[in-house]
């Protein structure tokens, strides 16, 4: 296995569905742009609350990609 170098960048995501369709929401749209990304590590989430219900879920996150050779 040859030894790999990172790239780390941190994204937010937004769903009004719950906090597992913000993640994938935003590993979902940067894949158009950035490739080889290996893992995401949740770093914050929040939400927003609209007439006393949560309206939308934020998660940000800090995704690692392996630089091409």
């Amino acid at each position: 296995m040859p030894d790999h170098v990172y790239k780390h960048i941190e994204l937010t995501g937004s769903s009004t569905e719950n906090l597992e369709q913000a993640i994938r929401n935003a590993i979902q749209r940067a894949s158009k742009t950035v490739k080889n990304m290996r893992w995401f590590e949740v770093i914050d989430t929040r939400g927003h609350i609209e007439n006393d219900q949560v309206a939308h879920w934020q998660v940000t996150l800090k995704v690692g990609f392996t630089l091409e050779s």
